[in-house]
């Protein structure tokens, strides 16, 4: 159902298909060992390959969004369909969550960060 690359200081979860309340404790379990783990400051979930998101899916990033927050992690989404994306308006979770157009616009974001970081 779901990939789960690491990539450094970033886990991106990549699942596929519908997340509907099937599949939604799989999605969460994937995600909260990506966002409890050290090897990574961020996560990344690329909904790419996402067909369709129904409340037990959108609750997932919901919840996983406030355990990343106080783990002090980022969270973030990216390649949202515009079908998928009409959700987070509606409910206006896009004013909430971080979304990026793809992986390239997260990168430039997170280079850009780590840059200014070290920068200091």
């Amino acid at each position: 159902m779901q990939n789960v690359l690491i990539r450094p200081q970033t886990a991106v979860v990549r699942p596929c298909g519908c997340l509907n309340a099937t599949n939604a404790t799989e999605f969460q379990a994937q995600l909260t060992a990506a966002i409890l783990s050290e090897q990574h400051s961020a996560v990344l979930v690329d909904l790419s390959q996402a067909e369709a998101l129904d409340s037990a899916g959108l609750m997932v990033l919901v919840s996983s969004l406030r355990l990343a927050q106080r783990r002090n992690k980022r969270l973030s989404l990216c390649s949202v369909s515009a079908s998928i994306h009409i959700i987070f308006e509606l409910t206006q979770l896009d004013r909430v969550f971080e979304i990026f157009e793809n992986f390239a616009a997260f990168q430039a974001i997170s280079i850009g960060r780590n840059s200014i970081g070290t920068a200091a």
